[in-house]
């Protein structure tokens, strides 16, 4: 299901689970449990003790010893889910977790992994968290979503970004640093991301930007007409021409509205980026422009991404639209974890 980014926050989604929650009301820093079929067989008494109950604490939180009698899987090691965990939350200082258990269950090969997890500053409450280790030990299941595991688990979907992503970009030609957003032009908080996307840019020079464009055609009727001119910008004119384009369709999205205000907006952008509007229609009207969109919309697919604004950060499926501080943190941090010179 296609889910405009509002929605995004709202739900414990594989790029909310580990991300802190950051909406404007106080949020728990930790997702619940998942809940799944699986989850209800029993096993061990640790897995029906798994929620801690404590009141909220005022200091750094001093979790239980783990009992070896609640590592029954042979896999999992501890070692990989502390890198894996290292690998989603390691970018917050402030967050400690500890492993308390690693459990086979009836289904052979599917191991359930508990974790109990903290904050530093004791303003937030302790938590408890599962998720199931898939057999072939590179997925979980959690909370309904299959995301990827391991001791490098952003390793796979960099590797698929910087093969297929080949929208305009702005930076430097490496892909040691490269992030993706995947954007729709009808979407309004794509438009309001653009500011994120501009403070990137700047603080990060030797960063590649790519624009990937992702039209929700189910819900944005105008989106692929857009697209399609976009790209066509792109191949007329360049990466300067085309992020010219895309400001002025941004400005004016609420032309995209109806098709009379769409065809008004676009061409009115494309004279913004210095370029024919006749060429550029033209263009747009090829069976190549459409094979390119789709190519895009199915990279999107293959990363299992479903909502706009969406950045994928070396691998890092991160929202385009969260506070800024906390996105310069999380890419700081990736490409540390990446061996990435910042400098």
């Amino acid at each position: 299901m296609i889910r405009s980014s509002a929605r995004l926050l709202g739900a414990v989604a594989p790029i909310a689970l580990f991300l802190c929650l950051y909406q404007a009301s106080a949020q728990e820093h930790v997702p619940p449990a998942p809940d799944s079929g699986i989850h209800s067989a029993p096993t061990t008494a640790a897995q029906s003790t798994a929620e801690p109950s404590a009141p909220a604490p005022s200091a750094a939180p001093t979790f239980p010893p783990p009992d070896p009698k609640n590592f029954t899987a042979a896999a999992p090691t501890k070692e990989t889910v502390n890198n894996f965990l290292t690998s989603n939350w390691g970018y917050d200082e402030n967050r400690v977790w500890q492993v308390e258990a690693i459990l086979t269950t009836p289904i052979e090969g599917v191991s359930k992994v508990v974790v109990f997890v903290g904050d530093k500053t004791g303003k937030q409450r302790p938590a408890a968290f599962s998720f199931f280790v898939m057999p072939d030990g590179t997925h979980i299941i959690t909370n309904d979503s299959i995301m990827s595991f391991g001791d490098h688990p952003f390793a796979a979907f960099r590797q698929l970004a910087q093969t297929g992503a080949d929208g305009p970009y702005r930076g430097t030609a490496s892909k040691d640093l490269e992030i993706v957003e995947f954007a729709d032009f009808e979407c309004p908080h794509c438009k309001e991301a653009q500011a994120n996307m501009d403070k990137l840019v700047t603080d990060f020079p030797k960063a590649r930007i790519v624009f990937q464009l992702f039209p929700l055609a189910a819900i944005h009727p105008e989106a692929v007409r857009a697209a399609e001119y976009g790209l066509c910008v792109n191949k007329l004119g360049g990466s300067t021409a085309f992020f010219q384009f895309a400001s002025a369709v941004f400005d004016g999205q609420e032309g995209l509205a109806t098709a009379d205000g769409a065809t008004l907006t676009l061409n009115s952008a494309v004279v913004k980026a210095g370029l024919d509007t006749a060429k550029v229609s033209a263009c747009a009207a090829t069976p190549a422009i459409k094979a390119n969109i789709d190519a895009s919309v199915k990279l999107a697919t293959d990363l299992g991404i479903n909502s706009t604004p969406t950045l994928v950060i070396n691998g890092r499926e991160v929202p385009a639209n969260i506070p800024y501080d906390m996105l310069k943190t999380i890419v700081t941090y990736q490409a540390k974890l990446d061996g990435v010179a910042l400098q």
